[in-house]
């Protein structure tokens, strides 16, 4: 499946999916994912619960519903396979300015890595990538 192509041209919302380490879960709307090539994808996330959840448990799902009518979307299964603090990195693939919080305070950003481990459709059990 051409990730890149998918999340440019199809509209949707999504969630990813973290636990801690002793199986506690979190799910929070996140953006599409930022494709670093067609095994590897990024978010960019503050440090809150999910970012803290990954520290101590490295596998996600992140959840796309496409929009209009029906269910359409994929699920992906993701391992962490590393972080980087405001780098560079980041900083050059980030789609919006993430400077301050509310209160005026800077907020350090995160840049996370996962492996794609396997692609499912919304619905069903078919592997499609």
């Amino acid at each position: 499946m051409d990730l890149e192509n998918y999340f440019k041209e199809t509209k949707g919302k999504g969630v990813l999916a973290t636990s801690d380490n002793e199986g506690h879960v979190d799910l929070a709307l996140y953006a599409r994912p930022h494709i670093l090539d067609k095994d590897t994808i990024a978010f960019i996330m503050p440090d809150r619960l999910t970012h803290h959840n990954l520290q101590t448990n490295i596998h996600a799902a992140y959840l796309f519903i496409e929009e209009g009518p029906g269910y359409k979307g994929i699920r992906m299964f993701l391992k962490k396979i590393r972080e980087e603090k405001d780098s560079d990195l980041l900083r050059s693939i980030h789609r919006r300015n993430y400077a301050t919080e509310p209160e005026g305070k800077e907020v350090p950003r995160f840049l996370v890595i996962f492996n794609i481990e396997k692609i499912l459709p919304l619905l069903g059990q078919s592997k499609i990538a």
